[in-house]
């Protein structure tokens, strides 16, 4: 069961409209590594979770924190759509789009960067969508939540890292006290959402349910364990030799790294089974044909 409190985590209003940066703020909302993509994966992740119960309990909380993230920006885009119509931005962007054709770069680039997105006039009456900065709608193959928490966990940290990194740039790109002041709860959020998982990775691998590498559950004489540690330099020079991975105890403790110079390939020449007449595929050569067909069955009776 779920409640809503009226009252928003936290928000400064912007100073004034800014429908250009509406657009952009929606990245924060429906891009890939958005405020929807995060709220679903730790709510699915967390009704998901089979292990310890603190671990479900406390996706669940993060997950449900992330909604009320979406309606901070939700409400961000609508103040900076406010009172700015259409016409407002099509007058401002006209020496630009000159500019850009007299000077030979695309004026189309110079519009995207500097009109608002019509869809926030036409579609949702100055209001935010379920998408990202260039109208692309939130996809649920986005979402991460494979049942293995050392697995998902990793992918949240990954998430928060590319989350807060966009809110920085976007932080950047405003010189509103109200906007600014907004993404910088946000941004020590994702702070802290950082931590977070980079604990739950920490507590999930000290209490032994999972470790390196995943699936820790896989027995490890199954795999070819020569090759499990080894570097293969795919490229010119060897810069690649002076990393940690190259060399010394690999970080699951499992084994030593190796750094392998020139790699040499394992395998045979590819050698493609010829296909089967029925499919007139082209075949390796003039004997595996079977003239033009003209005699043949009805592909639907060979194959039936």
């Amino acid at each position: 069961m779920f409640y809503h409190s009226k009252k928003l985590q936290y928000f400064k209003p912007p100073e004034k409209p800014d429908p250009v940066y509406a657009m952009k703020i929606q990245e924060l909302i429906g891009g890939t590594f958005g405020e929807m993509t995060v709220m679903m994966q730790y709510l699915f992740q967390g009704w998901n979770c089979r292990g310890p119960a603190k671990y479900r309990d406390m996706l669940l909380d993060v997950g449900t924190e992330e909604i009320g993230h979406i309606e901070m920006l939700a409400t961000t885009i609508a103040h900076l759509l406010d009172k700015a119509p259409l016409k407002v931005q099509e007058e401002g962007v006209k020496d630009a789009v000159v500019g850009a054709v007299m000077g030979g770069t695309n004026p189309r680039e110079v519009i995207m960067n500097a009109a608002m997105n019509p869809q926030h006039a036409i579609v949702s009456g100055l209001g935010a969508t379920p998408t990202d900065s260039v109208g692309y709608p939130w996809n649920g193959r986005f979402i991460v939540a494979s049942g293995n928490l050392l697995a998902d966990f990793r992918s949240n940290l990954h998430a928060e890292s590319q989350g807060r990194l966009q809110a920085v740039r976007l932080y950047e790109m405003t010189n509103d006290p109200g906007v600014k002041d907004t993404l910088s709860f946000m941004i020590a959020r994702d702070t802290m959402h950082q931590n977070l998982w980079l604990a739950a990775i920490e507590d999930l691998e000290q209490s032994g349910l999972e470790t390196t590498p995943v699936p820790s559950s896989f027995p490890l004489e199954l795999e070819k364990r020569e090759f499990a540690y080894q570097f293969w330099n795919h490229s010119e020079g060897n810069e690649s030799a002076e990393g940690r991975w190259a060399k010394g105890r690999s970080m699951d403790g499992k084994g030593e790294f190796e750094y392998v110079a020139n790699p040499q390939p394992l395998g045979p020449e590819p050698q493609p089974p010829q296909p089967e007449a029925q499919l007139h595929d082209t075949p390796q050569n003039t004997q595996a044909q079977q003239g033009n067909g003209s005699s043949s069955p009805p592909v639907v009776q060979r194959i039936g």
